[in-house]
């Protein structure tokens, strides 16, 4: 990311909350794209980004994705060249877990696909179902899933509001991408989506 600070926490700007884009013009501009250049996103990019699919919207915590029960099973990471982040969407700043680029291991573990490795950064969308299966039960895995693709779409008619790349990834090792990523033992990986501008 360009002019990424050093430090453990990485405090992002705040989001706009008006764009230049209708959401008919990012719906009718939304496309999957693969092939990215190698420029990083800004602080700026990547707050609004991470503010549309998992940011709050309410004083008490709501967000900009539907949650079942409002418990809010998913939690975001970030994967830039220059670490690994996970993103503290009440506070909406990035929290470094791995200072090592794991984009070559992350690719790796979805199936060889270049569009991982060569994306400046990736999202990746997790869950821990036990959030919600004290609620609903056998239900709490379909109702994370269901929000992982509320999220993703956010996260994805964001992008094209910003005239950047995005592609959804579900072909991927889920058990390889936990290690890679050093991910905590009851996040589940739902979703990679490479994200960057487009070459």
């Amino acid at each position: 990311m360009t002019g990424l600070q050093t430090s453990y926490v990485i405090k992002l700007p705040l989001p706009s909350q008006k764009g230049k884009m209708t959401l008919e013009e990012a719906l009718k501009k939304r496309e999957s794209i693969r092939d990215f250049s190698s420029k990083s996103l800004n602080e700026d990019e990547l707050s609004q980004l991470l503010w549309a699919a998992q940011g709050t919207t309410r004083n008490w915590g709501g967000r900009t994705a539907p949650s079942a029960g409002a418990l809010f099973p998913l939690e975001i990471y970030v994967v830039l060249k220059e670490g690994v982040f996970h993103y503290a969407s009440k506070d909406h700043h990035l929290l470094r877990i791995a200072d090592q680029d794991r984009r070559n291991a992350l690719a790796s573990a979805a199936l060889g696909q270049d569009c991982v490795r060569e994306a400046p950064s990736v999202i990746v969308i997790t869950a821990v179902y036990e959030r919600l299966a004290r609620k609903y039960g056998t239900r709490a895995e379909r109702y994370a899933k269901m929000e992982a693709g509320h999220a993703g779409q956010n996260l994805l008619l964001q992008a094209a509001s910003l005239g950047l790349g995005a592609v959804p990834v579900g072909a991927f090792d889920d058990e390889r991408v936990h290690r890679v990523l050093n991910l905590p033992e009851k996040h589940a990986p739902l979703y990679l989506i490479p994200l960057g501008h487009k070459r």
